[in-house]
């Protein structure tokens, strides 16, 4: 639709707004008004969103008036006529009420009560995880007696161990694989597995299955005792799957790094570099610590250039991976002065998108100035002093990042955080340098955190996740008060299972160092135990709530659980999916009060009008629906159930009589649709062996085959489906041979006439029209079929935008316009619509029927054709609602051209060859790590994680897209307005077509070139900034809550162990070789990192 440069439009509309003109546009002038450059009128019916017909241009062009307006309401009492009479004729809507209710016998009416629909509903699903928790708990309980029990091994080897490696085939068949390079000693199983389509997997229901992060040197003592231990947990696994044979997958997520999953199965190798660590999965951090007000702050002065700057850079980003949506976050720059790095300017959730902008903004840092201390830390005190914003409430910690400094700040720790040290203090020293680093050790050892040392890439994942084990303590020591199962956000499996939730439960180091010595205070892990998202849909009513009821479920922050829109275009396992109720819906007072209450755990029931989206997205229509919600006992979750007035009650199939059922069937056949119409079936799940099928005539085969060996009454058909869809058959059957089979519909210029029903049935008459018919099979994914439930009167649906100029470029080929209205019966008193009706009209064919209409003419002049370069469009007036679509997925930007070397590898100079000094320091090791790790990550610090991990997302990413549904809001049944164009300016008039969705527009031709027109597009447009500022939003923070329960002190928690800064220095030897290899230019192999945690000992 085209639009001119300036209009007279209507303000943005809600839920409850009303189309106005803006100022301007004047009154609607009298016959005698003439204006300079007017033209002849133009008269076009609006198909909603973006189709016109172009009916009429006055002759004469030099002497004429505007109709008046009484005059064009003639004409559109005509066009109403016109479609009135043709849907009375060939819609059947009176004809199918009397079918139903001469079989008023074969079904009976239902009523859906919300309030125990929905609370039978919750319950079901707190069964279902509530046999879940008691695997959790089994496990837990079992893994802490099994560490307890286990005697630490210094002297244990590879060869002691026998696990399987899920991991050792993919390593295989990589020849460069670090393994394969040393020769791995350890004794790993080899297995056999079998296809399972519940895990849609291969999998071993006898053995678990081990990941090892590919950082971790696996042949390292604290690994393999960890190895040692948890082999205990194999049995308990499969005894939880005898007891629960729907359990998924079972996992122990080790604080060490290492998982045990069953049942075993081969690890999903991505293409390059696995930088898959349980550590840093959604469901560890959420079940390894409590919420987290988190600042984090840089040091960015003069000293902190080049490589250590780039490690700060990448410090930070992987920091923020370890933050959920529970959590809160703040990352600021500091020399002599500390500001934010970007437009945050107070702690914000750490979900997915305000982490973006982090991670986007501390790329932009700059050193340069002096390293001012104090300024750092007293902008993070004043952060989290800050008590007029939303935050977790919880943990409080500052992470700084430095290279190094004398001065201990020891003045604003006793002002900001001593005594109570509420505050915990968590220090990293980055790159190589000589500086003294007691300071910074103070600083965390005086405020209950942990110093750490980052001198190059390969310590950056390990030391920026570690902090957990600290957050841990109070957890550890509240003992069975802490063992709270909690249950994560939506998420991608890692290993191909789909969206899932996951019950996670603490496991905690019970040994003690010795008699009467203190109690350990390390989390050994976390457990785990996914639930497939379709599992839970399954104990959802499925198609008694008609095509626009449905159940879905929200959490703690507002996410969706459940929801007919969530529908992730691409997934990132590495965070999780994370669709907002209000950005599932489009977003009014009545459903933010709705979602506050769900979040509060209450019960509730309110009436509303809302707008809802079209399923295809084109359309908005004002719509009444009734929302009834309950809390999920035993979970952060609260679970919902939406009904619209017209689904309170529907039908129930009776087909008791065989004979009867048999005669219906006979009309599924292909052989009786050239006399009946042509019949499409839901693809639904009618029977447990029902080979499903994308293509329709496909899906209908198998489905006959089945029934012919089975009854519509057997114990492995869904009954109420099977009869159901039988009984529509034969009621669809009866309204051609009632209605369609004796009309002629070329004489009205139809393509076809339908029918589809809450059954599952589309019937299409005649049967040559199904080669066209492009309406989904589902009738409650039919955007028509919602639709037409939703309005009264007839809905008008053109084809889409880009199908429609596709079919006009073919010369031969006609374009049809579906024309549908909903079935409405009363039956004693109860009102439900089962059904919906309509035609398929030949758009041309109608164009020029209009015109004859409108035009009082009584012949018809050359046809206007349709095309390309004459599209069946003008200038309207709409209004828009505009809306973002999250779950969107574009392709990746290209990366830029950063030189010939490698991205973020630090390159030395001639003068650094040529010193001594620098090749026996500890730069040179620094470098070496760096172009091993250059060399595997190729562009570590600024390539996508996803990228490196070689997944589907390395091709697509997800995105928010930005879209616009036009729609005329006003409640006036007619609209005038001037288009001013300067000098030449245009009339219009609008009309509503009563009973319709159309729109009669007259207007000028535009006979000036002033009024340039711009194109009015529904097209998804990708939002640069991630949809709405960001900044913008945190300063409007949706309501949400955080766990009830808080672990973030205990007075006996023993915080000597606060970290010492221990390195691995390099031997002479390995300098020596190191300055050959760099000299030759031969790229060096890797030596296994050993990371020893000596803390991790019992």
């Amino acid at each position: 639709m085209a639009v001119p440069a300036r209009t007279c439009s209507a303000s943005r509309p809600g839920p409850s707004r009303t189309a106005r003109p803006r100022p301007g546009c004047g009154p609607w002038p009298g016959p005698s008004a003439r204006r300079l450059g007017s033209g002849p009128p133009r008269l076009l019916v609006l198909l909603p969103p973006l189709l016109l017909l172009p009916l009429l241009a006055a002759p004469g062009a030099s002497a004429y008036s505007f109709p008046q307006q009484h005059t064009m309401q003639h004409w559109a009492r005509r066009l109403e006529q016109e479609i009135e009479g043709v849907m009375r004729i060939f819609g059947g809507v009176q004809q199918l009420r009397e079918i139903y209710k001469d079989n008023r016998n074969l079904f009976e009416v239902q009523e859906n009560e919300p309030q125990k629909l929905v609370e039978k509903v919750a319950g079901d699903i707190e069964n279902l995880l509530d046999r879940k928790v008691q695997a959790l708990k089994r496990l837990a309980d079992a893994a802490e007696n099994f560490q307890k029990a286990h005697r630490w091994q210094d002297s244990i080897k590879e060869e002691d161990i026998m696990y399987y490696d899920a991991k050792a085939d993919a390593e295989l068949d990589d020849p460069e694989s670090e393994d394969v390079e040393r020769g791995s000693k350890a004794s790993t199983l080899r297995l056999d597995f079998m296809e399972d389509p519940n895990f849609k997997n291969k999998v071993n229901y006898s053995y678990t299955a081990v990941q090892i992060p590919t950082d971790i040197y696996k042949g390292s003592t604290v690994i393999l005792n960890e190895l040692n231990w948890t082999e205990a947990l194999e049995n308990v696994f499969i005894e939880n799957r005898r007891r629960d044979p729907t359990l998924l997958w079972q996992v122990f997520g080790s604080a060490t790094g290492v998982t045990r999953y069953y049942p075993a199965t081969p690890w999903r190798a991505p293409k390059k570099i696995d930088l898959y660590d349980v550590r840093r999965r959604p469901w560890y951090i959420q079940g390894a610590s409590s919420p987290k007000d988190m600042v984090i702050i840089v040091d960015v002065s003069g000293s902190v250039s080049g490589l250590t700057l780039k490690l700060m850079k990448t410090s930070v980003c992987e920091m923020l991976d370890t933050l959920s949506d529970d959590d809160y976050v703040n990352v600021a720059s500091f020399n002599e002065k500390a500001q934010p790095v970007s437009c945050f300017t107070h702690l914000v959730q750490a979900n997915v998108r305000n982490k973006k902008v982090f991670k986007e903004a501390v790329q932009g840092m700059v050193a340069k100035g002096t390293t001012g201390y104090k300024a750092g830390f007293e902008y993070a005190f004043d952060q989290l002093q800050n008590s007029n914003i939303t935050r977790a409430n919880c943990n409080k910690m500052i992470m700084m990042f430095t290279d190094g400094g004398e001065d201990r700040v020891q003045d604003v720790f006793e002002k900001y955080n001593w005594p109570n040290r509420t505050v915990r203090v968590f220090t990293f020293s980055v790159g190589q340098h000589n500086y003294d680093v007691t300071p910074l050790q103070w600083m965390a050892c005086a405020n209950k955190g942990y110093y750490f040392e980052i001198p190059s890439i390969g310590a950056i994942r390990i030391n920026t996740q570690e902090y957990l084990d600290v957050l841990g303590r109070p957890m550890v020591l509240a003992g069975k008060e802490a063992k709270q199962v909690q249950w994560t956000n939506v998420y991608e499996d890692a290993l191909g299972l789909g969206l899932v939730v996951t019950g996670t439960l603490p496991v905690f180091n019970l040994t003690q160092d010795g008699p009467g010595e203190k109690k350990n205070q390390l989390i050994l892990g976390v457990m785990g135990i996914d639930v497939a998202l379709n599992d839970i849909k399954r104990l959802t009513p499925n198609y008694t709530l008609g095509a626009n009821g449905y159940v879905f479920a929200i959490d703690l922050n507002g996410y969706v659980l459940l929801h007919p829109n969530l529908k992730p275009q691409t997934t990132n396992f590495r965070e999780p999916v994370t669709l907002d109720f209000l950005d599932a819906e489009l977003e009014d007072e009545n459903k933010e009060e709705i979602r506050r209450s769900m979040i509060d755990g209450n019960k509730g029931h309110k009436q509303i009008r809302t707008l809802v989206k079209s399923l295809d997205e084109r359309y908005v229509d004002e719509v009444i629906r009734n929302y009834t919600w309950v809390p999920i006992r035993s979970t952060n979750y609260s679970l919902g159930l939406v009904l619209p007035p017209y689904s309170t009650f529907y039908l129930q199939a009776n087909l008791s009589d065989q004979i009867l059922q048999v005669k219906y069937f006979e009309f599924l056949l292909p052989s009786s649709f050239e006399s009946e119409g042509h019949v499409f079936i839901a693809p639904r799940e009618y029977c447990k062996d029902l080979n499903a099928s994308d293509n329709n005539t496909e899906f209908l085969k198998n489905f006959i085959e089945l029934m012919e060996k089975v009854t519509p009454d057997s114990k492995q058909c869904n009954n109420f489906l099977l009869h159901n869809l039988i009984l529509d058959t034969g009621i669809t059957q009866q309204l051609v041979e009632r209605v369609w089979r004796d009309q002629d519909l070329n004489t009205y210029s139809l393509l076809s006439v339908f029918a589809a029903t809450d059954g599952g049935i589309t019937r299409v008459f005649p049967n040559k029209a199904a080669e066209d018919w492009t309406e989904n099979p589902e009738p409650f994914n039919a955007s028509f079929y919602r639709r037409s439930l939703d309005n009264h009167g007839y809905i008008f649906k053109p084809p889409q935008q880009d199908a429609l100029l596709r079919q006009l470029e073919l010369e031969n080929d006609t374009v049809g316009i579906l024309v549908s209205t909903a079935v409405e019966l009363s039956l004693g008193g109860r009102t439900l619509r089962p059904a919906v009706v309509g035609v398929k009209l030949d758009l041309e064919a109608w164009a020029e029927k209009f015109k004859v209409l409108a035009s009082n003419r009584t012949h018809q002049d050359q046809p206007h054709k349709c095309g390309p370069s004459s599209h069946c469009e003008m200038d309207c007036e709409v209004n828009n609602e505009e809306s973002y679509d999250y779950q969107a997925a574009c392709a990746p930007q290209p990366p830029g051209n950063l030189g010939a070397a490698p991205r973020g590898v630090f390159v030395p100079t001639i003068a650094d060859f040529l010193n001594l000094a620098w090749w026996t320091s500890a730069a040179a090791w620094s470098l070496f790590q760096q172009l091993l790790y250059g060399l595997i990550y190729h562009s570590w610090f600024q390539a996508d994680p996803t990228e490196a991990e070689g997944s589907p997302e390395a091709r697509e990413s997800s995105c928010v897209m930005k879209q616009t549904q036009y729609y005329f809001g006003s409640v006036n049944a007619s609209y005038n307005a001037i288009i001013d164009c300067g000098n030449c300016s245009r009339l219009f008039h609008a009309q509503r077509l009563t009973n319709t969705n159309l729109l009669f527009v007259v207007a000028e031709k535009p006979l000036c070139s002033q009024c340039e027109a711009g194109r009015l597009l529904q097209k998804e447009t990708h939002c640069p900034a991630d949809g709405p500022e960001q900044c913008e939003l945190v300063q409007r923070p949706r309501y949400r809550r955080g766990p009830h329960i808080c672990f973030d002190y205990n007075a006996t928690e023993d915080t000597s162990d606060c970290g010492r800064g221990a390195s691995f220095p390099p031997s002479l030897g390995v300098l020596v070789s190191l300055q050959l290899l760099l000299l030759l230019g031969l790229p060096p192999r890797p030596q296994p990192q050993v990371h020893s945690h000596a803390s991790r000992r019992p």
